[in-house]
């Protein structure tokens, strides 16, 4: 018999705070965290601005010999777990290590580490790199200091699918503890895409909005980067209850599909195939669901993409669902985004408060569904869905139930 899967611990860091309750206060205040790149020099740069975890110290988080060994990325993946397993409550046993499993998602992994050394090889002609840069720069390497950190010693892996990598995670860890393959999971994703390199690969796909993010508007420039973590511990509801357990929400279902269709042309088709499949996981009909935290990147072709396959997924129902796009405040943070914005949903179910899609000015006609716009809703919700659909044509759906 399959067990039903709760969230019982959560942890942020992102361009809207340091922790959850910052991230959510920013949130429902519609905040953006948008604003001038300040780890590069962006001088060079056709746009100059990104969601980036302002004020950031990793001397707060980590003793220096630490650093050494742990690139920005996995540095707010790291934070982030910690903040899940403590807001849990977890009391760790043997057993429970063996029986707990780590999955993260990262899109691009140590980035600012690769750049540096690079530079070191061939702007500075010098003949080595650090030994280190290539434990600093493996996609996997938050999800192996989270489990020497709090020696769990059960599964643990990293996938990286594009800009679905945490959504992916955040599910294959819901499946494992829903089938009991593991008793409980640390799920989520992280990532730190702020190096000039890797910008200046973003400049050239002519993607990136050169002033702010703005989903579903008429007006809509394209997507702002953003960097963070999120971590989310998953348990089964039963022993959740029986150990007295805060339950933010529940996973009921989880959903992917490919395009086989473009690596970066966004199809209808494919998501929709991803919503569809997660309402069948979750045995759920279209007109439960009340909120969908969207892909929503604010490029001119993924936005009406994406409401064209709400349409196609959700039929009639797609008039009266709530629609949001969080990347308008915390940016798209790539490999993290679907961690963050799952959280995001979770709390939305929890508070009875939807995020709005922040920085909206007029609607585009081809994006004709309720996006709440800049202001949060006060609304009672029982079900909801977050989107993530990635370059490649990679797409993950998952789908909540309020604590209700």
């Amino acid at each position: 018999m399959e067990r039903r899967v709760v969230v019982t611990g959560i942890g942020v860091v992102s361009a809207l705070g340091k922790n959850a309750h910052q991230f959510w206060e920013a949130l429902v205040k519609g905040e953006s965290g948008i604003r001038r790149i300040e780890q590069v020099d962006v001088t060079g740069l056709k746009f100059q601005n990104g969601a980036e975890a302002h004020n950031w110290e990793p001397q707060e988080h980590f003793e220096s010999k630490q650093l050494d060994f742990v690139d920005r990325f996995a540095q707010f993946a790291v934070v982030a777990a910690r903040e899940a397993v403590a807001d849990a409550g977890i009391q760790w046993t043997q057993s429970l290590r063996e029986q707990t499993a780590i999955v993260t998602g990262s899109c691009v992994g140590g980035k600012a580490t690769e750049d540096d050394s690079f530079q070191e090889l061939y702007l500075r002609k010098k003949t080595r790199v650090s030994p280190l840069t290539i434990m600093r720069t493996m996609e996997n390497a938050g999800a192996s200091h989270i489990s020497i950190e709090t020696g769990i010693t059960g599964p643990a892996f990293t996938l990286s699918t594009a800009c679905s990598s945490a959504n992916h995670a955040v599910g294959q860890a819901f499946r494992m503890v829903r089938s009991g393959d593991v008793e409980m999971a640390l799920a989520g994703g992280s990532e730190a895409p702020f190096n000039f390199g890797h910008l200046k690969a973003w400049e050239a796909m002519r993607v990136v909005a050169p002033d702010t993010c703005r989903p579903f508007c008429a007006d809509r420039l394209g997507m702002v980067l953003g960097e963070g973590g999120a971590m989310m511990v998953l348990e089964n509801r039963e022993a959740a209850l029986a150990r007295g357990a805060h339950i933010y929400g529940e996973i009921v279902g989880f959903g992917m599909s490919s395009d086989a269709h473009h690596l970066t042309q966004a199809s209808t088709e494919g998501p929709a195939r991803a919503i569809t499949a997660a309402l069948r996981d979750a045995s759920l009909q279209a007109e439960q669901i009340g909120y969908i935290n969207a892909h929503g990147t604010a490029t001119q072709v993924n936005d009406p993409a994406e409401v064209a396959a709400i349409r196609l997924a959700l039929g009639g129902h797609a008039e009266r669902v709530a629609v949001s796009s969080t990347k308008s405040m915390h940016g798209h943070a790539l490999g993290a985004a679907g961690a963050i914005e799952a959280i995001a949903t979770i709390l939305a179910l929890r508070n009875s408060i939807l995020p709005p899609t922040a920085n909206f000015t007029k609607p585009d006609p081809r994006c004709d569904i309720d996006v709440i716009p800049n202001t949060a809703r006060r609304a009672e919700v029982e079900y909801a869905l977050s989107n993530s659909f990635a370059f490649g044509g990679l797409n993950a759906v998952l789908a909540f139930r309020s604590p209700r």
